[in-house]
């Protein structure tokens, strides 16, 4: 949808109501009932944060950090939304998915990893209660009962878990504490919407031992119709509202035991199983020279397998943080272990082949499917900090990784109906993938009157190894990959990381910053392309060098407005693209550059009124002339109109592939702006409560989702309207609410799948009630 078809009368709506609104930056260290509720004074509380792995006050951390409350989160995924709710709520981070809920993919600053093999990196760690999470399926753990979120933009490595050139986000849940206090909400909505987030907790012992146990349940029904009625390749059968749905179940006991005060061991164990509809792709659903998404009902679809896109997957993991106060320093111990299996299936061509023939013959590749057989993760961090608020402190330690998992991928691998000959039932392939990574790091700080500089670096070496354990076979038998191509790779990164950074305090009220930093990711194998029977490809090491600069204020008591300025360059910059049979591909481009600006405000004129506002501008650009991306084409014909000049092509006939040199591009999924705001108004009662109403909108700027420029593949203008009206009592304790998401029920185009012009859609409107409490 273009930015110039949003009705301008919603838009003039929306910005008289919100004047000077966005990201919900007003998170604190205690979780609240309501969320972003105005508080018995007219000025805003400080955000505490711990970007710098201590206890700081945001407004003097000489890095780009914004923090999103536990309570604000809560208010986004209101409608069941799982992690991909974060999207657009922080400036310059974008979240997307073409596999469903189990796999998300993030973006800061435009960089991030399109790829949706299971064994892919990313450039955007996840951190939860300080312990990386890697894997792309781990990085869909939901998040709840938690009390804040911080998104560290810009490259990362000398303080937390994997290195990262991006950013990471860290999610810290609410602790035990040795007084009793508890928090819950949920909510019900459209499609029998329901979520329910909780947590309890309080003294086993006095003082010596606590617990607290939380848990979240996410339930969708199904509402996604399948019309299609003809023969199919697995037996899966159409009917009226059989996916689109969700259970998601979790829950986390945490223990804290505290036997002398210098002394702390912090325990935590979690449980996921999750069932439902992986993600849904609308085939034909863009036509040739437009990217208009509307054409298709985004609930009904014509799938002839795939058992109507089934998705399931069962996480257990558990951590144990042991902290030695030795009076001048802090000796910490986490070590965190992960396990998680589960499969997901799609029709991934997105419709019956026999629905979209090609020269009256059923085409497509079908099914896909990726079972997960298992994942385990360990990961071992020490680390030693100085403690105080003295003019120097420092910090070092040592990080050890490791990652294993055995996958197994299917995908039809024939033009063909089961029924014709040369029909091949076998395509599958089973991998082995090893991740192994260790790093030493420190970081130091001193303050000279009203300077402050900080230095941190670390060296890492990271290795990857992915091993063919079983190929896929021909329907003669034979093996289908190539003799003379390596199926037992392996790769090896070593470098260096470091960040110096610095401070000045002009005034109580205002602090400038800058930051220079070098990060890096390390090389990256793609091993599910031998489901095509074509050998693995990879990338080498990247390397970033990010520039930043901006300021912090808090002019008065009621205001609050920071703002940050960066560029970087990533050398040897690991890409993405499909081949004809959408099949990723990975490849290095000589490097890419990227500046932009980043600003954030809050704004509390009167006791009653509350507005927030983000906002984000990215350029980026590819830099290479020979680096070269096939585009979307089937059976040898291209589908979509290319915008890049067709530089060569290969093959002939049905297997004619046509290639573009991306130099020049933009980073794919790299909006060039985003703009998130908010209000929130109180109206005082006579008997001390309050009636509010909240409101939120985000709009999202062009954002192209291939290597290459066409007519259809983007979005520009996306938008979505949150709004939210109920009661709050006296204490501010408790809440009733009314609510609705996507309250203008926008189909926002969010992926597509190039060779089939298949679409992928955002949520539909959702529209509900919720509660919330707390007590303490």
């Amino acid at each position: 949808m273009s930015i110039n078809r949003i009705r301008p009368a919603l838009l003039a709506g929306v910005a008289a109501g919100l004047a000077v609104s966005a990201i919900p930056a007003q998170a604190q260290n205690v979780d609240t009932a309501a969320p972003a509720a105005a508080s018995d004074s007219a000025g805003l509380g400080d955000i505490v944060v711990t970007a710098e792995r201590r206890s700081e006050n945001l407004q003097r951390v000489p890095v780009s950090v914004a923090a999103v409350g536990g309570a604000d989160l809560r208010n986004f995924q209101a409608a069941g939304e799982d992690i991909l709710a974060l999207s657009g709520r922080v400036p310059s981070l974008y979240v997307e998915t073409t596999t469903g809920r189990i796999f998300p993919r993030f973006y800061i600053r435009g960089l991030g990893n399109v790829d949706f093999y299971l064994g892919a990196s990313q450039p955007v760690s996840i951190i939860q209660d300080d312990v990386v999470l890697e894997h792309v399926v781990l990085k869909s753990n939901p998040v709840y009962d938690v009390a804040q979120v911080e998104v560290l933009r810009g490259p990362q490595g000398s303080l937390f878990g994997r290195n990262t050139t991006a950013g990471i986000i860290k999610f810290d849940t609410n602790k035990p504490t040795m007084d009793w206090e508890g928090r819950g909400s949920a909510s019900w909505g459209s499609y029998n919407t329901v979520s329910a987030d909780v947590g309890l907790g309080g003294p086993i012992v006095a003082d010596k031992l606590a617990f607290r146990i939380s848990g979240l349940w996410q339930h969708r029904d199904n509402w996604v119709s399948n019309n299609y009625t003809g023969p199919s390749f697995d037996g899966t059968r159409g009917g009226k509202d059989v996916m689109g749905g969700f259970n998601d179940r979790n829950a986390r006991l945490q223990l804290l035991f505290t036997p002398t005060d210098n002394f702390s061991i912090d325990l935590s164990g979690h449980v996921r199983d999750y069932d439902g509809t992986s993600t849904l792709f609308h085939r034909g659903a863009l036509q040739k020279g437009s990217n208009n998404a509307q054409t298709t009902a985004r609930d009904i679809v014509s799938y002839d397998e795939a058992d109507n896109n089934v998705q399931a997957y069962k996480t257990q993991g558990a951590s144990l943080r042991a902290a030695w106060n030795f009076g001048g320093a802090t000796l910490t111990s986490i070590t965190a272990y992960e396990h998680s299996s589960g499969y997901s299936r799609g029709d991934t061509d997105g419709g019956a082949a026999v629905n979209f023939p090609y020269l009256g013959n059923p085409n497509g590749y079908g099914q896909s499917e990726g079972y997960l057989r298992g994942l385990d993760q360990w990961t071992q961090e020490l680390r030693l900090a100085s403690n105080g608020d003295g003019p120097f402190k420092w910090q070092f330690g040592g990080f050890y990784f490791d990652s294993r998992d055995i996958t197994d991928f299917y995908q039809r691998g024939y033009f063909l109906l089961p029924t014709s000959p040369g029909y091949n039932p076998n395509n599958w392939v089973r991998l082995h993938d090893v991740n192994t990574s260790w790093a030493a790091f420190g970081q130091a700080s001193y303050t000279i009157g009203k300077l402050t500089l900080t230095g941190g670096a670390r060296y890492t070496e990271d290795r990857k190894r992915t091993t063919l354990l079983q190929p896929a076979l021909r329907a003669d038998g034979s093996v289908n990959f190539p003799a003379n191509a390596p199926s037992d790779v392996r790769l090896v990164g070593k470098e260096p990381s470091w960040d110096v950074s610095a401070l000045y305090t002009v005034n109580p009220d205002l602090n400038l910053y800058a930051r220079v930093a070098r990060g890096f990711r390390g090389p990256t194998i793609q091993g599910r392309s031998a489901v095509f029977g074509a050998p693995f490809t990879t990338a080498d090491s990247e390397t970033i060098m990010s520039y930043e600069a901006g300021f912090k204020s808090q002019p008065t008591s009621n205001l609050r407005f920071n703002a940050t300025a960066f560029a970087y360059t990533v050398k040897n910059i690991q890409l993405n693209g499909n081949d004809s049979n959408g099949n990723g591909v990975l490849f290095n481009a000589d490097h890419a550059n990227a500046y932009g600006i980043e600003a954030e405000a809050e704004w509390r004129p009167i006791r009653n009124i509350t507005f927030t506002l983000g906002a984000s501008a990215l350029h980026t650009k590819i830099k290479d002339p020979n680096a070269y991306a096939q585009v979307c084409s089937l059976n040898g014909v291209m589908v979509c109109t290319v915008l890049n000049p067709i530089a060569f092509t290969t093959g002939s006939g049905t297997g004619k592939a046509y290639f573009v040199s991306v130099n020049g591009n933009p980073l794919p999924n790299a909006p060039t702006f985003n703009v998130d705001a908010a209000v929130r108004y109180d109206i005082p009662l006579g008997n001390g409560g309050a009636f509010f109403v909240n409101t939120d909108v985000n709009v999202q700027g062009y954002t192209n989702f291939v290597l290459y420029r066409t007519k259809e593949f983007y979005a520009d203008g996306n938008l979505e309207l949150g709004l939210k009206v109920g009661y709050t009592t006296p204490d501010k304790k408790y809440e009733i609410a009314a609510f609705a998401r996507n309250l203008t029920n926008e189909q926002n185009l969010k992926g597509v799948i190039e060779n089939y012009m298949a679409a992928v859609y955002n949520e539909p409107r959702v529209i509900g009630v919720s509660v919330s409490g707390k007590f303490n």
